[in-house]
């Protein structure tokens, strides 16, 4: 076949496609014969909702075969153009030189057709113009793809060397339940229940169910167990959730310098990134996961943006929550480093940080008290006995979590890295290159200037764009700054040499 013919999309995309509209079909079909059903007879209400479903099906599926009539790609040896459109034809055109990531994903009934959507990306923040999708195409073909599209000249591979860095460990799952997806999902589950039968007109009986379970219960011990129960809820979903997410986990390194990730159980993914784009890690430790001693590691690299579309997780995701050390081990790996950055003992900054933290900690915990207590004659004086048992309750969490944040503050150099940590809910140590840095922002409120310390910001083109050193003193963070980053500066900061001499 010749590289310069056109190619048109899988004609299974039509069955994929109207299998999903009948799927939306059907979910909106339960609320809507509920609301119809008001003021009709009940089969009255279930045709008119069978005929709008099927109208739709028919007219999503029509504009599907003429989207898949006017969309042909073709793979030139300089150029890959895409022509699609449904009323506007468009052409779009990227330069191969300039692609930097293929990556796949198919969902359950893709999967089942083997099919899988491809979406070619140059790795610049420019919006879809940087970006061409083919939806959908077969499985073959988009490995095809992202073979030719990715190819590099391969370097010499170490005999013998095993091109994963990390296989899936089945139990890494243990970390699921500490996330805080956790109680999110039984909130979310809990709001659905009330939400389905208030549909239905049923909200007041589940609110009675609830009530008589719990009438012979204390109020106290009534909220503790739903409590538990919403934890038990979001544990199982958060177990589903990291299966369907890491199930057929790996992570290797492909001939040429790609780093590809694949993972999923239902949704299967495969995202490419070319390790000259790779600016650094992230070892990332939310709080539940640090406890049990595991963190997980992020990509810092260009062009990798969380797009709206994308709802198959964040695409700098290389490694989940696991060991510290292993994680450590792998970033290594990423970095074709001997010794992970990560690792290199930190800076310590000066009490005025800690005492800053103190200060936030008692506001945050003691304010909503004073609001409740201040409310308290306006309303009810039970407010009172709430606002001191928030005090009492908040006040020891919250300076225990500034003390926490305060050692977690640290910065240093490791080789050609550039190593920062902050934060207690969420830490986050990122090794950042040197030579990635290209600039450097100094902060300093009113309230850091009389306690002698500032914030450093280094400004780099990759990741979230700037990473910062929180409340370092100020002679330690210029010199840090000026030598981790040489020339870049120095020519800004003012030597002892360069003062005026007073008369």
């Amino acid at each position: 076949m010749s590289e310069e013919q056109w190619r048109r999309l899988d004609p299974r995309t039509l069955l994929a496609g109207a299998v999903v509209l009948c799927g939306v079909a059907g979910g909106a079909a339960l609320p809507a014969v509920a609301a119809l059903s008001g003021g009709r007879p009940l089969w009255q209400a279930v045709a008119w909702v069978l005929a709008g479903a099927a109208l739709l099906v028919l007219a999503g599926t029509a504009a599907d075969w003429v989207r898949l009539r006017r969309t042909r790609y073709r793979i030139g040896p300089v150029r890959v153009d895409l022509h699609t459109g449904l009323l506007l034809l468009k052409h779009r055109s990227l330069a191969r030189e300039r692609i930097r990531s293929v990556d796949l994903t198919a969902n359950p009934l893709q999967r089942l057709l083997g099919l899988v959507k491809v979406r070619i990306g140059t790795g610049e923040h420019t919006g879809g113009e940087s970006t061409l999708e083919l939806d959908l195409v077969t499985r073959a073909e988009g490995e095809r793809l992202r073979r030719e599209l990715l190819a590099r000249t391969a370097g010499p591979e170490e005999p013998g060397q095993d091109s994963a860095l990390a296989t899936l460990d089945p139990r890494w799952i243990r970390y699921a339940p500490v996330s805080f997806l956790t109680p999110t999902l039984g909130g979310a589950v809990a709001g659905a229940v009330m939400q389905v039968s208030d549909w239905f007109g049923a909200q007041g009986k589940v609110i009675g169910w609830v009530e008589d379970r719990f009438q012979d219960t204390s109020p106290a011990r009534a909220v503790l167990d739903l409590l538990l129960i919403a934890t038990a809820v979001g544990t199982v979903g958060a177990l589903g959730l990291w299966v369907e997410m890491w199930w057929n986990y790996r992570l290797e390194r492909e001939p040429g310098g790609t780093l590809r990730v694949r993972r999923g159980l239902f949704t299967a993914r495969s995202v490419s990134l070319e390790e000259r784009r790779l600016r650094g890690i992230e070892l990332v430790e939310p709080l539940g996961v640090r406890l049990l001693g595991a963190a997980r590691v992020d990509a810092v690299a260009t062009g990798l943006a969380q797009d709206d579309d994308d709802k198959h997780g964040d695409l700098k995701n290389l490694l989940p929550a696991v060991p510290r050390k292993q994680a450590e081990r792998v970033a290594a790996q990423v970095l074709r480093e001997p010794e992970p950055p990560t690792a290199t003992p930190l800076a310590a900054h000066p009490r005025a940080a800690r005492t800053r933290r103190l200060h936030w900690a008692l506001w945050s915990a003691l304010g909503p008290a004073a609001v409740l207590a201040a409310l308290a004659p306006l309303l009810t004086p039970v407010l009172l006995y709430v606002a001191a048992g928030c005090a009492l309750v908040l006040t020891p969490i919250a300076l225990l979590l500034a003390r926490d944040a305060h050692r977690a503050l640290g910065h240093g150099v490791s080789g050609g890295y550039l190593v920062t940590r902050s934060g207690t809910v969420r830490r986050v140590t990122v090794a950042l290159q040197r030579s990635g840095v290209i600039g450097w922002t100094v902060k300093q409120s009113y309230f850091q200037r009389r306690a002698g310390i500032l914030t450093l910001t280094a400004t780099t083109a990759a990741g979230e764009g700037a990473y910062d050193i929180l409340d370092a003193g100020e002679s330690q963070g210029l010199a840090f700054a000026a030598g981790a980053v040489p020339d870049l500066l120095a020519p800004f900061l003012e030597t002892p040499e360069a003062r005026p001499t007073e008369r």
